[in-house]
């Protein structure tokens, strides 16, 4: 869902919509059931969502440079996307493998970025951001008495290679908020102003060390301060928020 997110706020939604609509959304708004080999839901319902929720329709009209990141589902190839239509990219990075069906674009099957990014960090550099801050979700998938279903015991072991992953990404991130989600399912959605809450607390911890940024910056000669402007990048995460 960090797709959704990012991709709604830098098409202009504010935080206060966007806390609206995290408060009224079900798994049922963007998914349906399905009988297939390649998962066990569709997420085309996410076409209409997403059409009635972003503001704008391509990645060039966004407010705030974006990008969104997939997999290769055949390659293992990672893909970002920065041109272009938004609500096919945005697709492709919630196809959560296993329980999504992937998302086909340009003849490419593709699925979650967060296979080939695991907090896509690298995207961010690449886009010319000078600071990167990273929001980590570490997942949880099952209870301590054992999964549920097979949801379950694909999204706890996504989250265990996830969690070996951590530094590659952690080496490219200047500052990593983690919020403490270890209380919420996966698909807790009614449970969205806690969620919220969540991330404010663990945001309110960061902010001395990005002030500190923003200060040391105002201070230095204009010449030097003449970087790209601001980017943004984002995934789906585990926990269907990002």
């Amino acid at each position: 869902m960090g797709a959704v997110i990012g991709a709604a706020y830098c098409s202009g939604v504010s935080a206060k919509e966007l806390e609206e609509v995290a408060g009224l959304v079900r798994f049922r708004d963007f998914a349906r059931w399905t009988i297939s080999r390649c998962g066990f839901a569709s997420n085309e319902k996410m076409v209409g969502f997403l059409k009635r929720v972003l503001k704008v329709k391509t990645f060039e009209e966004l407010q705030v440079p974006l990008a969104v990141t997939a997999t290769d589902f055949l390659t293992g190839d990672g893909v970002v996307f920065r041109s272009g239509p938004l609500v096919e990219p945005v697709r492709a990075s919630c196809a959560y493998p296993g329980m999504f069906l992937p998302v086909q674009i340009n003849g490419r099957l593709l699925v979650d970025g967060m296979l080939a990014h695991s907090v896509p960090c690298m995207p961010v550099r690449e886009m010319g951001a000078n600071k990167v801050v990273a929001v980590y979700l570490r997942a949880h998938w099952c209870s301590p008495s054992g999964p549920r279903h097979i949801f379950e015991v694909i999204g706890q072991c996504f989250s265990i290679a996830q969690s070996r992953m951590n530094s590659v990404w952690q080496a490219a991130a200047d500052l990593v908020v983690e919020p403490n989600v270890a209380p919420f399912a996966y698909d807790a959605f009614q449970r969205a102003p806690e969620l919220i809450r969540a991330g404010e607390l663990a945001a309110r911890e960061s902010l001395p060390k990005v002030r500190a940024w923003l200060e040391s910056n105002a201070q230095e000669p204009l010449s030097e301060r003449l970087v790209p402007g601001p980017a943004s990048t984002t995934q789906a995460s585990p926990l269907g928020a990002n």
